[in-house]
């Protein structure tokens, strides 16, 4: 047996005390990732008894980052980015901004320097990655708007964070630090530091939309030729981590945003359905290693001794974060619910926080009590992130009970969220309500165009929205679980209602909703997996249609009648 193991025994370790306190959290009513947090702590350097490398676990935790964002990638298109950019870029740029300040006017009260104020600021302005994702994908609301409003708007806080990263120890002196010998010199140089960043930026993001779309799905295809399971699993990962290193080490950019980038090009490829659940197990066992990692860096010691400020780091990032968030949105003209859902996803700091933390305090900018504090921040506000999750449809009834404001939201004066003027009347009697215009409500609209059958689309995303008015169709923008959404699609005089939306957590309250203005319209589920379209169909909320299920019953209808022609030939 060789004498160093510490990556055996830290894994070992961190799976099998993982498993224990997940399975303990799980019983209790507790998300498992809190379990999680707490194996790190026990086996970090804070606590009596073993003591795992955290250098090893920090590191096999990125790579969690990088399958995660790869997985991310698979089920995003580039399409879905620019949907939503009119919102996640002005709203990633504002609540970076509203923290930063809320942490830098925190720390100078404190009696910290400029320095140690803005990177302190910075540092609890950004989300984790993985807690945003887990968070969307136990919603089943990834691949809904509000996922994709959420995931751009995290995009674009890694994209600033990059900036801030590389001209950091450029203006460390500047700030009160030390020098850095690797940094760009202070003055004119700054500036050259700036734009040789974002021209590498930009290199690599058209690197990856011209040659990565292209060599990706080829390659996927060559490798799935030979027939290898193994080899199509390996060439997902190395693909995708290979991506994310030499993005690091060529363009400057993170692993993560590397990773999300190869995702999206091997989406192109017909296989991406194969690559995504087959790359599962490796993401959800390396995210469950980022969480005990998270745990490793923390002291308990900091709740004793700083508790007021551990609460102030806390209600940055859990309070001030959401409102500005929800306050843009709603800005926006996007409903309460998707305000509610989009805050909450972003109330809470990972990985980019601590990377920015310890460049703080190697630069000498940030105290070692800044980081300690950043650190307690993160671990709280991640294993309370569930808890407001689980608040936001409370909080949205109790808002509409209680705020006139929070009623004008619902009924606000937004000329997308009527049908014009000069819509048809005779294609309002009939027709049939299509709830999305995602991947599959496209294809169902082109169905029902070429068909001639009249459809009115209700989508959350305006620009969506906007972009189908200027084709001719008939499209209301809004949250189909609210009656004055399906009403405005004249849902009382449709004939079907067609479900086409990610999102199944809202489904019942939606035919509930369109069954309460027209009982005898006919009902159309989409449905992700057996269990969740079991439950649909014990609830009789109408016909459910599972992925699966609806091909395979495409392609039996599509042999028999080939078979009945060939026979009767």
């Amino acid at each position: 047996m060789p004498h160093n193991v510490s990556l055996i025994s830290t894994i070992a370790a961190a799976f099998g005390l993982a498993l224990v306190f997940g399975y303990i959290a799980a019983r209790v009513k507790v998300p498992p990732l809190v379990g999680y947090l707490l194996a790190g702590v026990l086996i970090g350097p804070a606590t009596p008894g073993f003591v795992a490398d955290v250098d090893l676990a920090g590191q096999l935790a990125e790579i969690g980052v990088m399958l995660l964002m790869l997985g991310v990638g698979l089920h995003f298109s580039l399409k879905d980015l620019l949907a939503v950019r009119r919102i996640a870029v002005p709203g990633a740029l504002l609540q970076i901004v509203v923290a930063t300040a809320l942490g830098m006017a925190t720390s100078l009260f404190w009696g910290w320097s400029l320095g140690a104020s803005l990177v302190f600021g910075l540092a609890l302005s950004v989300a984790s990655t993985v807690v945003l994702l887990r968070a969307l994908e136990a919603r089943g609301v990834l691949e809904s708007v509000n996922g994709q409003i959420a995931v751009g708007w995290l995009v674009v806080e890694d994209l600033v964070m990059v900036l801030v990263l590389v001209l950091l120890p450029a203006v460390a002196p500047l700030l009160g630090g030390a020098a850095d010998a690797h940094a760009a010199p202070a003055g004119p140089g700054l500036w050259s530091t700036l734009v040789i960043t974002l021209a590498k930026v930009a290199a690599f993001v058209a690197l990856m939309l011209v040659v990565g779309r292209r060599v990706f799905p080829r390659l996927l295809w060559l490798v799935a030729r030979t027939g290898s399971r193994e080899l199509f699993t390996l060439c997902v990962i190395a693909g995708a981590v290979s991506v994310a290193y030499g993005s690091a080490k060529l363009f400057d950019v993170s692993f993560a945003l590397g990773a999300f980038f190869a995702g999206m090009m091997m989406r192109e490829s017909e296989f991406s359905h194969r690559a995504a659940d087959e790359s599962l197990p490796l993401r959800d066992a390396f995210s469950v290693l980022f969480f005990v990692s998270v745990g490793m860096l923390f002291d308990p010691r900091i709740l004793l001794d700083e508790p007021l400020r551990v609460l102030a780091v806390v209600a940055i990032i859990m309070i001030g974060k959401t409102l500005a968030a929800v306050a843009l949105v709603v800005a926006l003209r996007y409903p309460l619910n998707s305000a509610l859902t989009v805050g909450v996803s972003l109330a809470q700091i990972g990985e980019f926080s601590f990377i920015l933390a310890g460049l703080g305090v190697a630069l000498k900018l940030l105290p070692v009590e800044g980081q300690s504090l950043v650190l307690a921040g993160a671990l709280i506000s991640i294993a309370l992130n569930s808890v407001l999750f689980s608040a936001v449809e409370p909080v949205q009834a109790w808002l509409r009970k209680r705020s006139a404001f929070a009623r004008r939201l619902e009924q606000r004066d937004d000329p997308l969220a009527e049908l014009p003027t000069s819509t048809d009347p005779s294609a309002l009697a009939g027709q049939v309500v299509l709830v999305g215009h995602g991947r599959v409500g496209r294809q169902i609209a082109q169905a029902l165009g070429s068909a001639g059958v009249p459809y009115v689309v209700a989508e959350q995303n305006r620009e969506i929205v906007e972009a189908l008015r200027e084709q001719g169709v008939a499209a209301v923008s809004g949250d189909a679980c609210e009656p004055a959404v399906l009403v405005q699609a004249h849902i009382a005089r449709a004939a079907m209602l067609v479900i086409a939306t990610p999102d199944t957590f809202g489904v019942r309250k939606m035919v509930e909703a369109a069954r309460t203005l027209n009982p005898s319209v006919e009902v159309v589920v989409r449905s992700h997996n057996e269990e969740e379209a079991a439950l649909l169909e014990r609830d009789r909320v109408g016909t459910v249609l599972l992925g699966e299920r609806a091909l395979a019953q495409a392609m039996a209808a599509h042999v028999l009648t080939r078979a009945g022609r060939a026979a009767k030939a």
